[in-house]
């Protein structure tokens, strides 16, 4: 490669990737070998990955540069390294879940988001570990081992989606796709330091994503700036008549909002119930000075009171694991994935039961007992029908908080991250990381978490939670794209540049 940009490869943003393969100032083999060359010495320390398809991504690397010879048009990613949460279909590698139930499924298909990647050029260099099917928030239930946070590897990177997020913290990858069903994305993006979005429920596909709780997940873009989530965004939403939920809308000018870096004008909420009681000291210092440096960009802060946030928890708890029972029957050792005691002895119910029992982990099993007890005759209306009622009036909430302003923000977890092992026998310790994040899942609107700055008790990153109405994603990237300019002005590089070197 040339010297015309002499940082490292494996530091550039995907905006500069991007730009550097389109000028011919490097190749995307190049890009994609320095990448996959970034995991194979770090990753068995970090555990981002699950599996690393090395032929795959280097066959797509070619593709972009023997397309930029032809002297055609590139793609504003086209070439840029991605990893990819381990609950999207993939044709001809692995996909798992983070589970057992599936252990060496090659999917014949490929995801909707899985195909819109490959026609922007995007390199999928693999599938990164995660909760299994999506249910937890540290990456400590996959059944193939816990991922580290690269700020210090014995604690957690957030979750479910915490290998995407480790990746990038890494270096392993300028972009990450995750999942987000009560704040799978944005958590795990607050406490590695990376930028993480939640896009307005149906407006990226969610054919060929694995299902946990049809009605709250949603895939999103994980990347290390605001400007990267923005074209990552461009590139996967929009409608697809595959998925019976997809909103059949234009895509909100995401890129462009992100490269405003101008809050002047608008008018911020500050969420009153979003503090308090078992916010840690540092997070709620950085989370204050965030507000503060809002007002010095010329923002109205105001102070709005959600209160049937305080109901979200609970309520997440019942509807999740209700649709998670109904979604996970499928996996009845008959159709696909693991078999187990199929002697020729035993009843197709002896070999469902002894599948689940060897396939499913412990939060799995929790989830699927909780929703399928929620769901039962006599406890429907007490449960599932009541979470419903709470639903609707937090969006109500919603409602009427965005009456009066443009977003609303908020820390994005109550603390930094967690040592490993720390909340694994207390599920309720472990349910409370997401009590920021869940409101949005249940409203269905838009969410992002962006680096603030590290708390001083533990020098762990901290993350700032901007929420907007549905289908005004692009107010995410409005708002975060003048923070992050902000900060980066003031500290002279971006967060990750203070993280350990692993």
């Amino acid at each position: 490669m040339t010297e015309l940009i002499p940082t490292p490869i494996i530091k550039w943003t995907a905006a500069e990737t991007a730009g550097a393969i389109a000028k011919g100032e490097v190749s995307a083999v190049e890009v994609a070998q320095a990448h996959l060359d970034r995991i194979d010495a770090v990753d068995k320390k970090v555990n981002a990955f699950l599996h690393v398809d090395t032929e795959g991504a280097l066959a797509a690397a070619r593709a972009v540069d023997e397309k930029r010879a032809k002297g055609e048009e590139l793609g504003p990613l086209a070439g840029v390294p991605l990893a990819l949460k381990d609950v999207f279909t993939t044709k001809g590698i692995p996909t798992t879940c983070g589970s057992k139930m599936l252990e060496g499924w090659i999917p014949p298909y490929d995801a909707t988001l899985t195909g819109r990647l490959k026609d922007a050029g995007v390199v999928i260099l693999g599938k990164t570990n995660m909760d299994e099917f999506a249910m937890g928030s540290s990456t400590e239930n996959s059944a193939y081992g816990v991922t580290g946070n690269p700020w210090d590897l014995s604690r957690i990177p957030g979750g479910s989606g915490g290998g995407s997020a480790a990746a990038l913290a890494a270096f392993e990858a300028p972009l990450a796709i995750g999942t987000d069903t009560g704040g799978s994305i944005r958590q795990p993006g607050a406490v590695t330091g990376t930028v993480g979005v939640k896009p307005t429920y149906g407006s990226v596909s969610r054919y060929g994503l694995v299902a946990f709780s049809s009605s709250l997940d949603q895939g999103g873009p994980c990347a290390r700036t605001v400007l990267d989530a923005a074209l990552l965004h461009e590139a996967i939403a929009g409608h697809d008549p595959l998925d019976s939920t997809s909103i059949d809308a234009p895509v909100p000018a995401v890129v462009e909002a992100a490269r405003m870096r101008d809050v002047r004008g608008m008018r911020i909420g500050v969420v009153k119930e979003f503090a308090g009681e078992g916010y840690q000291a540092g997070v709620m210092q950085r989370f204050d000075e965030s507000v503060e440096l809002l007002r010095e960009l010329g923002a109205e802060v105001v102070e709005v009171s959600c209160p049937s946030f305080t109901l979200a928890l609970p309520a997440y708890y019942l509807i999740a694991p209700s649709e998670c029972s109904s979604n996970l029957a499928r996996f009845d050792a008959m159709r696909y994935g693991l078999r187990v005691g199929d002697d020729g002895t035993r009843s197709a119910e002896e070999v469902t039961a002894l599948t689940r029992e060897a396939g499913f982990g412990p939060e799995v099993k929790r989830r699927i007992i909780l929703g399928t007890y929620a769901l039962s005759s006599g406890y429907y209306d007490a449960y599932y029908g009541s979470a419903q009622k709470v639903r609707t009036l937090i969006s109500r909430d919603f409602d009427a908080a965005f009456a009066g302003v443009d977003v609303l923000v908020s820390p994005t977890t109550p603390t930094t991250a967690f040592p490993i092992g720390e909340r694994a026998d207390d599920p309720m310790a472990m349910y409370l990381a997401d009590l920021c994040t869940i409101p949005s899942n249940l409203a269905g609107n838009a969410a992002m978490s962006l680096p603030v700055g590290l708390a001083p008790e533990d020098n762990l990153p901290v993350g700032l939670q901007i929420i907007a109405p549905a289908m005004a994603d692009d107010r995410l990237y409005r708002v975060g794209g003048a923070v992050e300019a902000a900060l980066n002005d003031k500290w002279g590089h971006t967060l990750l540049e203070e993280a350990p070197a692993l």
